[in-house]
């Protein structure tokens, strides 16, 4: 039986987008934990200082660039600041089957960061959806419901109580790997287990 890598991510991480690409590599089950990286961060005391530090955020624009040749996916930046990334991933929690979330996942993901568009409303991320040739008459009343925001809350409470403090982030079973960068590091354990 194969274990799970869960995935704590958000759509206004590049970093996560790029980690996402590669999850297919990985020899497990993938449980996707979408979360709202400010919240968690804010909650655990941790700054996002590629947004803080001029310097940092200048490299991230070409570390980024590095990993997607890397990677040997497209990466076009949509405006973070105006991005309904909440939207998107109670998109994702809306779903009614994990394969539906992956679906959902990879859809937002490429209109975001392989194609640069900005979503700032619910409607573009359904729009987005529709268009993937998803579903979205069973999504569009779940998406802003109480009950996806809750569960999106509760996603962020979890994460933070189980120490992640960034997107992406990486769990198995109770062992934590932080950023894109780590992948090989979730390798080794999924190997040596």
């Amino acid at each position: 039986m194969k274990q799970t890598v869960e995935f704590f991510f958000d759509f206004v991480s590049p970093y996560s987008y790029l980690a996402y690409s590669q999850l297919d590599s990985l020899p497990a089950d993938i449980s996707l934990r979408p979360m709202h990286v400010l919240s968690v961060m804010k909650a655990v005391g941790n700054t996002p200082t590629t947004v803080t530090c001029a310097a940092k955020g200048r490299y991230a624009g070409a570390d980024l660039a590095r990993w997607a040749r890397r990677y040997g996916v497209a990466l076009n930046r949509p405006d973070m600041r105006a991005m309904n990334n909440a939207a998107c991933a109670r998109a994702v929690l809306a779903a009614p089957s994990s394969e539906a979330a992956r679906q959902i996942t990879s859809a937002l993901f490429n209109a975001c960061w392989r194609d640069g568009q900005t979503l700032t409303t619910t409607a573009e991320v359904l729009g987005v959806l529709a268009a993937a040739g998803i579903e979205t008459a069973s999504l569009a009343d779940l998406v802003d419901a109480a009950e996806t925001l809750e569960q999106l809350e509760k996603n962020n409470q979890e994460a933070a109580e189980r120490g992640v403090f960034g997107a992406p982030s990486f769990l198995l079973g109770e062992s934590l790997f932080f950023g894109n960068d780590r992948l090989d590091f979730v390798r080794e354990q999924l190997a040596g287990a």
